[in-house]
């Protein structure tokens, strides 16, 4: 005799979270599960899978302002944190710092391809670790604001408002890169060897938050996720969120597709979880630990969750001739697990596989934020409005 359909609801699982009694598992877990059982009785004996991914994104930053600390009050028109620029086009002493922007003589302004330069990402880990940093600020001086000038060292705890504020995370898939010309360059995916001996990808396969939920069921406005080691919220779709790519036949974007863009308080958060990268003869970039939970309403959730390592299929672009000139050309699509190997093949000729996502901190993210719901710490949340996926 065949089970009742399962129909759950966010406030039913929260329900079973607050009593001690929902069945949580990461996103591994659950391939292993589905496989196992498949989606019809997982999706009566799980309630929540975690998600995890610890990988650069370069399209985030630091909403913040630091108040009048002293009189006279000053309009910030220039501000700087350890000597990288930061945007105070905004109200008073409001300025965003983003991620990628470099000190002002970062050695790339010069064009040395071989620096490994400072920048936004490392003044947010530097203030999420507790050192200081310095605060340069400039006005031209108002009836109302008079001060011109500010210069002092200061901590996140002394920052009053510090909000993570990231217009592009967590892309659905992406490219895997390699490079068909004849000289090494230098890219956002890392250093690309000639004559594609090397191939860099970036996901975190399986375990990833919007691999799990490729058509938006659960995930929107309000979301609420794992963010940089604290608390954080979906706002919405990110910047190029593409809603309907072309899709496998379990849902699965066959391109970069869907983003998110997220927020969550600093203070709340941890350097492990935010480390600013840089990369050679490109810049820089902030690895963030973000995680989503995906509850388990039915069996075709249980069946989204259930992804496997090859059922995600990567597509292969050459940065060296088509990525710079917006060509599209995709050269294969390759299952993950196959650049798990560490090594694929393409028309004959093979490359190391290299990946610029962290799989085991991406785990870690995962079971914290499985932690967090087991202990009855961490609610889900009903999104406002879902993300588009049409």
């Amino acid at each position: 005799m065949s089970q009742k359909k399962v129909r759950k609801t966010i406030a039913q699982i929260n329900e079973r979270i607050r009593s001690g009694k929902a069945v949580v598992v990461n996103a591994a877990e659950m391939t292993d599960i589905v496989r196992r059982l498949g989606r019809e009785q997982a999706a009566h004996e799980v309630d929540v899978v975690t998600t995890g991914t610890f990988s650069p994104m370069c399209s985030s930053g630091l909403l913040f302002n630091i108040g009048q600390a002293e009189p006279p009050l000053i309009r910030t028109t220039k501000v700087w944190l350890n000597d990288v620029p930061c945007y105070a086009g905004l109200a008073a002493v409001d300025a965003y710092l983003g991620a990628t922007e470099t000190v002002e003589d970062d050695p790339l302004n010069t064009e040395h391809p071989g620096a490994f330069p400072y920048g936004g990402a490392h003044v947010i880990e530097d203030l999420v670790a507790g050192k200081s940093v310095r605060l340069r600020a400039e006005s031209y001086g108002t009836d109302c604001y008079p001060r011109r000038t500010l210069d002092r060292d200061v901590t996140l705890d002394k920052i009053p408002y510090a909000q993570l504020l990231n217009p592009r995370n967590a892309y659905q898939n992406y490219n895997a890169a390699v490079n068909l010309t004849g000289r090494t360059i230098y890219t956002y995916m890392g250093p690309l060897r000639p004559h594609m001996r090397n191939v860099n990808f970036a996901t975190a396969g399986k375990l990833s938050p919007l691999l799990n939920d490729p058509l938006f069921r659960t995930i929107g406005l309000g979301t609420r996720i794992f963010l940089g080691g604290g608390v954080g919220y979906v706002l919405g779709p990110g910047t190029q969120h593409v809603a309907n790519p072309k899709r496998t036949d379990r849902g699965l974007p066959l391109s970069g597709s869907g983003t998110i863009m997220v927020r969550g308080d600093l203070k709340g958060m941890q350097a492990r979880y935010l480390r600013g990268l840089s990369f050679r003869g490109y810049g820089i970039t902030l690895a963030v630990g973000l995680g989503i939970p995906i509850p388990v309403l039915d069996e075709e959730m249980a069946w989204f969750t259930g992804v496997d390592d090859s059922d995600i299929l990567m597509p292969i672009k050459d940065y060296g001739h088509d990525y710079p000139n917006g060509n599209g050309r995709v050269l294969a699509h390759v299952p993950f697990s196959e650049l798990l190997s560490g090594e694929i093949e393409i028309d004959g000729k093979k490359a190391t596989a290299v990946p610029v996502t962290s799989l085991s901190m991406s785990l870690e993210v995962a079971d914290e934020l499985k932690r967090w719901i087991q202990s009855g710490e961490f609610l889900l949340t009903e999104p406002v409005e879902l993300l588009p996926s049409s």
